[in-house]
């Protein structure tokens, strides 16, 4: 499937990380979302019931990110690819977290990870 529903760069502030001081207050979190389905249905008919509402993902993105608690940004994009492939007809997506505020002791832009997920027997 070569067809895609591209959303880069959401920030949210959340509550993720293994160490105590990332426990006590938010700090940003970057999402990237990428949506593998056909899109030529709603390419066609100008319909928004035959694509994925990209409003609701971010919607979706954003209850994940702000109202839960990962110790791990694996978990925390885990948790936003499931719940984007049960709400969603894609058939599969690519999560992307970022964490840009994380303390290693040296200069980086970021530190992050991205998984690829595809609904169960595809």
């Amino acid at each position: 499937m070569t067809d895609r529903i591209v959303i880069e760069g959401m920030v949210f502030q959340g509550i993720h990380g293994v160490h105590e001081h990332e426990q006590l207050a938010p700090q940003p979190f970057e999402v990237d979302v990428e949506l593998a389905l056909n899109l030529q249905p709603a390419g066609l008919s100008d319909d928004l019931a035959l694509t994925a509402d990209y409003s609701r993902v971010f919607e979706t993105c954003r209850q994940i990110v702000e109202s839960t608690r990962f110790s791990l940004i694996e978990a925390l994009a885990e948790a936003i690819a499931q719940e984007i492939l049960a709400g969603f007809p894609a058939d599969e997506v690519t999560v992307r977290i970022r964490k840009p505020a994380v303390d290693l002791g040296g200069t980086f832009r970021a530190v992050g990870i991205e998984i690829r997920r595809r609904p169960p027997g595809r």
